[in-house]
């Protein structure tokens, strides 16, 4: 599945949810690819390598799913920041 490109207020308000690693999800969510799928294979590998907590692994994963659907679109589920 294709991804759009997240905006910077977009990314800036995921990487501004309580515990993340700020500077982990701004880099990883404005420098991924195209591909979901590659998206989340490489947060698994990301999150391995870099120990990264369970708050930037959500706040990622919404990312990538937010970044599924045309900007403005209502996500059903989607409980967005926490």
């Amino acid at each position: 599945m294709n991804l759009r490109t997240l905006d910077a207020v977009e990314i800036a308000s995921l990487a501004a949810r309580k515990g993340v690693r700020k500077i982990a999800v701004t880099n990883f969510l404005s420098s991924m690819g195209p591909v979901a799928e590659d998206a989340t294979a490489n947060l698994q590998l990301d999150t391995r390598l870099y120990a990264w907590n369970a708050a930037t692994q959500r706040a990622i994963r919404d990312g990538i799913r937010l970044a599924l659907f045309d900007k403005g679109a209502k996500v059903s589920g989607w409980e967005g920041e926490r």
